[in-house]
C-alpha cells in the first residue's frame, strides 16, 4: 500500500505517539491528507491484528459538517480491545468514556447489502461502553487524524445481556453516581443503513463481528471507581476502573 509524503508523515507521527504512550499536537487541515489516505494509514496501522468488529464515530451531521465530512467514520476493533473485569486506566494515554449500544451479526452482510438486508443479519443488541483513547492532546483533531488514529478507539466493554432488537430511549453513563452524559438512542439513526454503509466503505463484513454504533453522549474523562451504563428496559453494564 503507497503513500504519499503527507501520508508518511502522518503514519509516522501515530506510530510515534502509541510506541511512545504520548501525546501529539494536532496540524489541522496542514496535513493535507484526505479521508481516503487517513483510512489507508489506519490499515497499515492494524495490519496483523485479529479483527473482530468495527466502531462507528461522528455520528452527528452538524459535526460531520464541521470535520469537513459528509458521512460518519469508522475505526477497526482487535480482539485485545475486548475488556473485562475491572480496566487499569494506566493502560491508555488519555481515557474518555462513552454510553454505546453494540451489535453482533449472526450472518454476513456483504458491500452491496441494503438496510433491510443488514437488519436481517443482526443477531443481537448489547449496552456497551467504548474507552476512547486519541494520541491527539485535549482530542483537538482533523478529520483526518481522528480517523488515522483508529477513530480514538481504545478498548471496549459488552454488557452481559444480549437483547433482540434495538432498543429505544434514553442510553445514560454514571461515574461513582454522579450522571456524566445522556442521549437518546434515536440519535444514533437507523441501524440497519449504518451496517450497510459500514458494510459497503469496508467490503462487507463477517458473521460473528461486533459493531459499536456509536454514542448518543458527549464522552467524559475517565476517573477511577465505578462507571455504569444504564439503557432502556432495565439493561445495565458496570465496570470497575482503576
Amino acid at each position: 500500500m503507497n503513500l504519499n509524503q503527507n501520508e508518511q508523515s502522518l503514519l509516522a507521527t501515530v506510530q510515534q505517539a502509541r510506541t511512545q504512550r504520548s501525546t501529539a499536537m494536532s496540524q489541522g487541515g496542514d496535513r493535507a491528507v484526505d479521508p481516503a489516505g487517513a483510512y489507508r494509514i489506519q490499515a497499515l496501522l492494524s495490519a496483523g491484528q485479529p479483527l473482530v468488529g468495527y466502531k462507528l464515530g461522528l455520528l452527528s451531521p452538524a459535526k460531520q459538517q464541521q470535520m469537513g465530512l459528509s458521512s460518519p467514520i469508522y475505526g477497526r476493533i482487535f480482539g485485545a480491545m475486548l475488556r473485562e473485569g475491572p480496566v487499569s486506566l494506566g493502560d491508555f494515554i488519555q481515557p474518555r468514556v462513552e454510553p454505546e449500544l453494540a451489535v453482533v451479526l449472526r450472518r454476513p452482510i456483504g458491500p452491496g447489502a441494503t438496510a433491510g438486508a443488514a437488519m436481517a443479519a443482526l443477531g443481537g443488541v448489547f449496552l456497551g461502553l467504548d474507552i476512547l483513547d486519541s494520541i491527539w492532546q485535549g482530542y483537538r483533531f482533523s478529520a483526518a487524524e481522528v480517523i488515522a488514529d483508529n477513530a480514538s478507539g481504545g478498548g471496549f466493554v459488552l454488557g452481559g445481556r444480549l437483547t433482540e432488537s434495538v432498543p429505544s430511549g434514553t442510553l445514560r453513563l454514571y461515574l461513582n453516581g454522579t450522571l456524566r452524559g445522556e442521549g437518546p438512542i434515536e440519535a444514533l439513526g437507523d441501524t440497519g443503513e449504518r451496517l450497510a454503509w459500514l458494510a459497503a466503505q469496508v467490503g462487507g463484513l463477517a458473521a460473528g463481528q461486533i459493531i459499536f454504533l456509536g454514542s448518543p453522549a458527549v464522552a467524559t474523562p475517565a476517573e477511577a471507581g465505578t462507571l455504569e451504563v444504564v439503557g432502556p428496559d432495565g439493561l445495565l453494564l458496570t465496570m470497575k476502573l482503576h
